[in-house]
């Protein structure tokens, strides 16, 4: 299929008005929307805004490719708008996007479609194609660029296949393999990996490069080529097989890394010297650089594994928890006067379903992300018997990484068992005794103390009041803002979480006040001192006000990543002051997460306290921040003043 048959001149927008990168994405979507594409328009329009907030699909050189696999596409399609100034997309290099091309996919995409989108990815890393696109004055001569491009890429697949026969019969010196594959895999795939064959043939290094797309695995690595190469680069942010790599030089990164530095991935696939990698029995680890991982890195990755797996529970539990207190704090109660049938029915699958599967899937996800999926039924049952032993979120922690570990020595321990034994090691040896030990140690070993601690830093929470309150607050809102979606974000939210599922509000509220101040007081920053700001950077203004009231600290992090050692600290202010105020205020906000929506549901008799602490909060960092930022140099005015 040609790409022409997806972008069409009905979905061609050319020359965008928008100034925002929410803006970008509300013109094409009304392009397609327009052009007969969507069955069900803010259905898709939510399906790109929840891809967006994953990872941006600004990948960089003023190109975004926002895309979406739904059912509210009616029939597959392209989009494509262009902007001379540029907009701030928040892109991988923090520069401007010029080029935005949407990809509209059905649910049930057919693989002619996928293959269309894949060389759109692959066509677009060309720059004198990027140069030409922005240069098209209509949209005939649009579709022309990417008529004339899709040809050549056809003959190119046509080369490469027979370049790919011929590499198979000889002996390729320095040969690097690599694996591209992204959530959707729709763009990043493809993108990653055109950008790295295209590195590797000015380098003058042959390379393969297998893509893990939505419509399957092409140019499978095969055992030769495996054993031919020098090294096989991993550019991934989901699960591929990588067993079959034993032994050889690995490099495992992220998807965006084998878009923004190909060069340096095939040096270090070229290194010889780096140490090999070391698969064990179903779970894969590899050395990302010359040194072994740190293991506060390790442990890291598989508690996030947890924690964003329990987060859809927390957050739809919470919210549906937060709902039934517009009915009246008791409607849950039969006994009370407040009693609401629907209410209550709601807090069934609140509180009494979604938050009580909060700690086994923690512990479920942890123990997966370490044993691969012989831990994961063992993770659940530790999970399982933490709640019910009392030993809350602590417990789950210790239970989710005690079964990971122990599934992976009993997968050491029967590595060598007969051949004819191979098919009972998942079905039966594994589950049986990682989940019969686990549970074990948990009822005999880890609920015993672990409960005692737990019921400890309750009552002591319980028992916070005045200045000690305040500390509390202070210290939570602050590490919201230290890193803003990072290990201290999260550290700061799962304290918060865990105090909830067990009754007390206090920390939740002082993380949730926290962790809204950031945006809102970049927003804020921008409207008292509008001479400091770029006209994209302003156009950010309405997005990050929606975002921080929305509880989303991410909104801030363009701004952070580009000016830390300002950005930073003056939120850090803000936060820490605003969680402190509010729980000094008397503050009480009964759900992890939905912002200003939960806080007019939850916080009762504290609405206008919590509202204070947030816009004192807010007003101080953008003061702070406002303050200390330099004026634009005359080189950024002139720039300024040429977008405005």
């Amino acid at each position: 299929m040609r790409i022409t048959e997806l972008l069409t001149k009905e979905t061609i927008a050319m020359d965008l008005s928008a100034q925002s990168k929410d803006n970008v994405i509300d013109e094409l979507v009304s392009q397609l929307n327009e052009a007969g594409k969507l069955s069900d328009e803010a259905t898709f329009k939510e399906a790109i805004h929840a891809r967006e907030s994953q990872s941006t699909t600004g990948i960089g050189e003023g190109i975004a490719i926002p895309h979406a696999k739904t059912d509210a596409v009616q029939s597959a399609a392209i989009a494509f708008g262009k902007s001379i100034e540029g907009v701030d997309y928040q892109s991988l290099d923090m520069q401007p996007a010029h080029l935005f091309f949407m990809i509209a996919a059905p649910a049930g995409g057919a693989q002619t479609h996928l293959d269309a989108l894949a060389k759109l990815s692959g066509i677009l890393m060309d720059e004198n194609v990027r140069a030409e696109l922005l240069q098209a004055k209509s949209k005939e001569e649009v579709l022309d660029i990417i008529n004339k491009h899709d040809d050549e890429a056809s003959d190119e697949t046509t080369e490469a296949a027979v370049a790919t026969t011929d590499e198979a019969d000889t002996d390729n010196e320095g040969l690097v393999l690599a694996v591209t594959a992204c959530p959707t895999g729709i763009a990043h795939t493809y993108m990653a990996a055109d950008a790295l064959k295209n590195k590797a043939k000015k380098m003058g290094v042959p390379i393969k490069v297998e893509t893990n797309g939505s419509g399957g695995i092409k140019n499978h690595l095969t055992d030769e080529d495996i054993e031919k190469a020098s090294g096989i680069i991993v550019a991934a942010d989901v699960h591929v097989e990588t067993d079959r790599f034993d032994g050889k030089n690995v490099i495992q990164v992220p998807v965006a890394d084998g878009i923004k530095r190909p060069e340096e991935l095939i040096n270090m696939a070229q290194d010889t010297s780096r140490e090999p990698f070391v698969a064990k029995g179903g779970k894969q680890t590899s050395s990302t650089s010359n040194e072994k991982q740190k293991v506060s890195k390790v442990i890291y990755k598989h508690l996030m594994n947890g924690v964003s797996n329990m987060l859809p529970l927390v957050i739809s539990g919470g919210i549906l928890m937060a709902i039934v207190f517009l009915f009246g704090e008791n409607s849950f109660d039969p006994k009370n006067a407040q009693y609401n049938e629907f209410a209550a029915n709601l807090w069934k699958i609140g509180n009494e379903s979604a938050f009580q599967l909060i700690i086994p899937i923690l512990a479920g996800f942890i123990a997966r992300s370490i044993a691969d999926k012989p831990g994961f039924a063992s993770g659940l049952v530790g999970g399982t018997l933490a709640v019910a032993g009392g030993s809350g979120f602590i417990g789950g922690l210790i239970a989710g990484f005690l079964a990971g570990y122990l599934t992976e020595g009993i997968k050491y321990v029967f590595k060598k068992l007969p051949q004819m034994f191979e098919g009972l090691k998942p079905t039966l040896i594994y589950p049986l005794l990682s989940v019969g030990i686990t549970g074990l140690l948990m009822i005999y070993v880890i609920n015993p103390p672990t409960s005692w601690l737990n019921n400890l830093l309750l009552d002591g929470l319980n028992s916070l009041s005045g200045s000690n309150v305040m500390l509390l607050g202070l210290v939570l809102g602050a590490m919201m803002a230290i890193d803003m979606g990072g290990p201290f974000n999260k550290a700061a939210y799962v304290f918060g979480t865990a105090a909830l599922t067990e009754g007390n509000a206090t920390a939740i509220t002082a993380a949730m006040v926290g962790g809204m101040i950031p945006p809102i007081a970049i927003a804020t920053a921008m409207l008292i001192f509008r001479k400091k700001f770029t006209k994209a950077q302003k156009g950010s203004i309405v997005p990050n006000y929606v975002m921080g009231l929305s509880f989303i600290t991410e909104g801030a992090i363009p701004f952070a990543a580009a000016d830390p050692l300002r950005v930073i600290p003056s939120m850090m202010v803000g936060s820490g002051i605003g969680g402190a105020l509010a729980l000094g205020l008397g503050s009480n906000i009964q759900a992890p997460h939905g912002g200003i929506f939960v806080i007019f549901a939850t916080d009762f008799g504290h609405v206008l306290q919590t509202l204070l602490a947030i816009v004192v909060g807010a007003l101080i960092s953008a003061i702070i921040y406002g303050l200390i930022k330099p004026k634009l140099t005359k080189e950024q005015l002139e720039i300024a003043e040429e977008a405005e």
